[in-house]
């Protein structure tokens, strides 16, 4: 089974040993950071540094600035973590020698250095707080910026193909710097309560739908006080969102936003394939609930298999995921349902059990593995990823 590693360009830039190393593991692609989001990142083997700290979301290669002239939103530039002026571009081309399939690895509605610049931008929930690291893809003007950093970011020079994450919503949760918002438990029902956005663009959203907006936020207010009082909310699965808002308001409140999801998402892979040469994959991260938010955009199965080329599912809690889009897969090859892996041990990632891992990901209809991720192992962890990719 085809397997790729997630990497970013400064696990290459200056080390001339990354590549052929990466190669060595006996993947057969590398799915290549070009828009990322801030981050503080470990880098093991690099000769030149043990620590990046990416401070803002930002594109790893030169802009097309006739592309973007004139326009409010655009991408920012990275700054003094990205070692070259185009690290994306060297480190595909250092990929490429080694025998390498490149894919683009592309973050979209993440990005909380858009939301202190243009506040107006990001997702609004009920108490009126701004979710400053999630752009609402509502709204026009997001969806116009979001479509064309898509196009842009994914096909890069020598890139066969590209995976959008967070082609979606945004929400409440967020690996954000000193976080400290887990004093209360919150299930994945409350989670989607507290992630509906009242922006003035979603209130006129809902209210076509039928919904007064005042009565969804007084209802979601309503919803969570028992959580705020008891500590905590574990509920979890549609039904309890159905519970916690009532039926009516729960399913106008998703039909809302999973409007604005699928239109995002098929203009975002239509701006790619205009762009890219024929036979270029688009693959999105995607998760089975369509109320999920997140990196990994909640999504229709059915629905997003007929847009894009395939999805990369996670699978850290287990492979169960891989089920839904299995059903509606197409029965081409070019078809793909990725199962996402964890090999950083560190970071709750089991390389010792990849072999395992991967073979019960395959029963449920996984056609290839992500691993991530390559750059962040440590070298045991790496020996184990190649012990496992080298079985028969």
């Amino acid at each position: 089974m085809k397997a790729a590693a997630f990497l970013y360009p400064w696990d290459f830039v200056g080390d001339p040993d990354a590549a052929d190393r990466i190669a060595d593991l006996g993947v057969q692609q590398v799915t290549l950071a070009s828009a990322y989001h801030s981050t503080r990142a470990l880098t093991p083997r690099h000769p030149g540094h043990r620590i990046v700290t990416a401070e803002h979301a930002a594109v790893l290669y030169p802009v097309d600035e006739d592309r973007w002239a004139g326009r409010s939103l655009r991408p920012y530039a990275a700054g003094d973590w990205a070692p070259t002026a185009d690290p994306y571009g060297e480190a595909a081309e250092a990929l490429a020698a080694a025998g390498l399939d490149v894919h683009s690895w592309v973050v979209l509605a993440h990005n909380s250095r858009l939301g202190a610049d243009h506040p107006d931008t990001s997702v609004v929930n009920a108490y009126g707080d701004r979710y400053l690291w999630a752009p609402c893809i509502a709204q026009p003007a997001v969806r116009t910026y979001l479509t064309a950093l898509a196009a842009e970011a994914a096909v890069r020079p020598g890139a066969r193909g590209t995976e959008l994450e967070s082609c979606g919503w945004y929400g409440l949760a967020h690996l954000h710097a000193h976080d400290k918002i887990a004093g209360v438990g919150l299930g994945d029902a409350a989670q989607y309560l507290m992630s509906l956005c009242f922006c003035r663009n979603c209130r006129t959203g809902y209210e076509e739908l039928g919904v007064e907006a005042g009565e969804l936020r007084q209802a979601v207010r309503r919803a969570l006080d028992p959580a705020w009082a008891a500590g905590s909310s574990s509920e979890t699965g549609w039904p309890a969102v159905e519970k916690l808002l009532g039926p009516g308001l729960a399913a106008a409140s998703l039909a809302w936003r999973t409007r604005a999801a699928r239109t995002l998402q098929e203009a975002a892979v239509a701006a790619v394939r205009a762009a890219a040469p024929p036979g270029f994959q688009v693959l999105l991260h995607a998760d089975p609930s369509a109320y999920h938010c997140g990196a990994n955009a909640g999504v229709d199965p059915r629905h997003i298999l007929g847009v894009a080329d395939g999805v990369v599912v996670p699978c850290a809690g287990g492979p169960e995921l891989l089920a839904p889009f299995a059903e509606h897969r197409r029965p081409d090859a070019a078809s793909v349902v990725a199962a996402n892996l964890g090999v950083v041990s560190g970071m709750g990632g089991s390389p010792a059990t990849l072999a395992g891992d991967a073979a019960r990901a395959a029963a449920l209809g996984a056609s290839e593995l992500r691993l991530y991720h390559a750059g962040l192992a440590s070298d045991a962890d790496l020996r184990l990823v190649r012990a496992a990719l080298r079985q028969p």
